[in-house]
């Protein structure tokens, strides 16, 4: 799963290099801005129909040694139907409160970024979930939005598969449940990431 969630999240959750810019500022950790950021992934159900999910609650920090911590609330999924919302918790996630992302940044690079300006970075981390963890590399756009903000995101998609997440069994019992012929295995993840300083 090395590219799963962001995460899931990885996703996610993934896109904590944007913590890295904080180099430019007077130290300090830089606070995801939950409101402002976003994690989706998408699913495809009878061969055709596809569905986009997202998790509505993510936090996180990078600290000014480039430390990046972002945690995803996995109550928080929302697949626009609040039964399967409730099943998903249940049978996938198997009643886990969180999944989290750690990773260590380089953050010289960074550190002159001008605001406006955009950077592809590299990050290598481990994602944690469901008491696995699991390496987790990516590419990500780290653009600054001013002297205290900095938005990272997905460069493309990252395509993520169940059985590297450890949950094909709870995709197959949701397949059940809902009398599906299929529900693929394999699916894409794209998240927005807000980084404020000094918050």
């Amino acid at each position: 799963m090395r590219k799963m969630f962001i995460g899931l999240a990885a996703a996610v959750m993934l896109g904590l290099g944007g913590g890295a810019i904080q180099a430019g500022s007077h130290g300090g950790n830089w606070t995801l801005d939950g409101a402002a950021s976003s994690l989706a992934f998408g699913s495809v159900k009878k061969d055709t129909v596809g569905e986009t999910h997202f998790f509505r609650k993510l936090s996180g920090t990078v600290s000014p040694e480039g430390n990046v911590a972002v945690t995803i609330d996995l109550g928080s999924v929302d697949t626009l139907i609040e039964i399967r919302d409730e099943r998903m918790i249940e049978h996938v996630f198997a009643n886990a409160p969180e999944a989290s992302f750690s990773a260590s940044i380089d953050i010289g690079p960074l550190s002159e970024l001008p605001a406006g300006e955009v950077k592809i970075v590299e990050v290598s981390g481990a994602l944690t979930f469901l008491g696995r963890e699991v390496p987790v590399d990516s590419e990500v756009a780290v653009t600054r939005l001013g002297e205290n903000r900095v938005m990272v995101v997905s460069e493309g998609m990252i395509w993520l598969t169940t059985e590297e997440m450890g949950i094909d069994e709870g995709i197959t019992k949701l397949q059940e449940i809902a009398e599906l012929p299929g529900i693929t295995r394999a699916f894409p993840v794209t998240f927005r990431l807000v980084f404020d300083h000094g918050m």
